[in-house]
């Protein structure tokens, strides 16, 4: 299931630097956390559902690519980022 159009437009809200700002890696990041959080509880009733199960990884690697490019360009905002989403360093 993707995300409803609220629910991103409140991502991009708190995590952009203006409103249309949807390319921003902290963005990125974020709505791309609300994915992989809602496949978890996906799995959590289709326990055997690996094709899921591999975008899931695509989705995991996508973003702690997207995180370990923004640590190198902007610290400040990935400590920001990582706070905000209740994320491990």
């Amino acid at each position: 299931m993707a995300l409803l159009k609220d629910r991103k437009a409140e991502i991009i809200k708190e995590f952009g630097a203006h409103p249309n700002d949807t390319g921003s890696a902290a963005v990125q990041i974020a709505i791309l956390t609300e994915r992989i959080n809602q496949l978890n509880e996906h799995f959590k009733v289709h326990r055997k559902d690996h094709h899921s199960r591999l975008g899931l990884l695509k989705l995991v690697n996508r973003r702690r690519n997207l995180l370990s490019y923004l640590k190198k360009k902007d610290p400040q905002k990935y400590q920001e980022v990582i706070s905000k989403l209740g994320l491990k360093k």
